[in-house]
């Protein structure tokens, strides 16, 4: 417990300690405490500088980043929010505003203006849906700078980015080829759009080049975020005969959980946290690490070169941006071994997702043998492989 002293009987009781001293005694203690006093000050202004102190030496910059979902989803939002967090160990002088559980409508405008009138000089409307209202808002404010994943318009403050998964999709989908005992693989999606087709069709061809029999059944929750969907949905595709499901919605919890309860393989997506959810059939996935992305991007502002980036940048294996998630106790090392050979492949250019001859799910040739697919097929793919069944058909 401390007791405060009033200041003016504080004052005094130094007096009368000090009268105790005369002489060459108050020398002496003069001398004494010189050393101490040195070492304070060169506490306070020596050449080593506590990183508080190194960033209030730079000049403040606010970043604001928007999720739809809750930050703590094991999934899309997540691998956001701990990005956001990476931003702030690495560069302690920005400061992050962030807004979870916007949903993607007018309100997630208001949001952005909000940010912006906070001194926010880079956003990240960090949903799919967003786009539309995003680029309104980045139309009135020419000066702020916007990151948008994986859409398919930009202007000249306003930028795209995402992570080459379907590399990872195409690997993981021949370790669900080979772990399967049905033949058939499932996936949950939120919508039907090119990046999660885009997805679907990798993961497909994958399973399919170790084991032609595999099929792939898809079924769209028209919703992001939807447990009770997302459960039946699960539970539907067992029901069918499915023993391995992927997915690609905001939180992979519930399909994870549900695949888990049923005693069948899951390969997550978004984030690598999610493989708690699933001890034993956890095969691996796919988790994006946007950090030393968004540090780039903001260092970049400052430079005042951020214009002169990609306006649509695609992170490749070789990038910081995308990586596996650790492999699960149910996996055979042989599966390892081949999934790890292919990703080395990937990574060294010696393989391409979409190598000809593909036919799309209704027999048609939309990639000739000898042919590769256009690295665009992730923004603009309206088609399903050979081998999609359900409501990719």
């Amino acid at each position: 417990m401390f007791l405060k002293v009033p200041a003016e009987n504080s004052r005094r009781k130094g007096l009368a300690v000090l009268k105790q001293f005369s002489g060459k005694s108050f020398v002496l203690l003069c001398t004494a405490l010189l050393p101490l006093l040195a070492f304070a000050a060169c506490g306070a202004s020596g050449t080593s500088t506590p990183p508080a102190a190194a960033a209030d030496a730079h000049a403040s910059f606010t970043m604001g980043i928007i999720h739809v979902g809750s930050k703590t989803d094991a999934g899309y939002n997540q691998a956001h929010a701990e990005a956001a967090e990476l931003v702030q160990k690495n560069l302690p002088y920005v400061k992050v505003l962030e807004a979870e559980n916007i949903p993607e409508n007018a309100d997630v405008s208001r949001v952005i203006e909000n940010m912006i009138s906070q001194g926010a000089k880079f956003i990240v409307p960090a949903s799919f849906g967003y786009l539309d209202p995003a680029m309104q808002v980045a139309a009135m404010h020419p000066d702020i700078m916007f990151d948008h994943p994986a859409g398919f318009k930009q202007a000249d403050n306003f930028h795209t980015y995402w992570a080459a998964s379907d590399q990872h999709s195409y690997a993981l989908g021949m370790a669900a080829g080979k772990m399967t005992k049905t033949n058939k693989l499932g996936f949950i999606g939120g919508f039907s759009i090119p990046n999660v087709i885009d997805s679907i069709n990798a993961f497909t061809l994958g399973a399919r080049s170790v084991n032609p029999k595999a099929e792939m059944h898809v079924i769209f929750d028209n919703t992001w975020s939807d447990p009770a969907k997302e459960a039946a949905s699960t539970n539907a595709l067992v029901d069918q005969g499915v023993d391995v499901v992927t997915m690609i919605v905001d939180s992979p919890i519930t399909v994870v959980q549900t695949a888990e309860q049923r005693g069948i393989y899951s390969v997550g997506f978004h984030s690598t946290g999610v493989q708690k959810y699933a001890p034993k059939g956890w095969i691996s996935g796919i988790g994006f690490t946007w950090g030393n992305f968004f540090a780039r991007e903001i260092q970049s502002i400052e430079k005042g070169t951020w214009k002169s980036n990609p306006k649509n940048l695609l992170g490749d294996l070789n990038s910081d941006m995308v990586t596996l998630a650790p492999w699960g106790s149910a996996v055979p090392d042989d599966v390892k071994t081949l999934v790890e050979a292919k990703v080395a492949d990937f990574k060294a250019g010696k393989a391409q997702v979409f190598t000809g001859p593909v036919k799309d799910n209704k027999g048609n040739m939309k990639i000739p043998a000898g042919k590769v697919g256009d690295a665009s097929l992730v923004n603009t793919i309206d088609w399903y492989v050979e081998g999609v069944i359900g409501q990719g058909s």
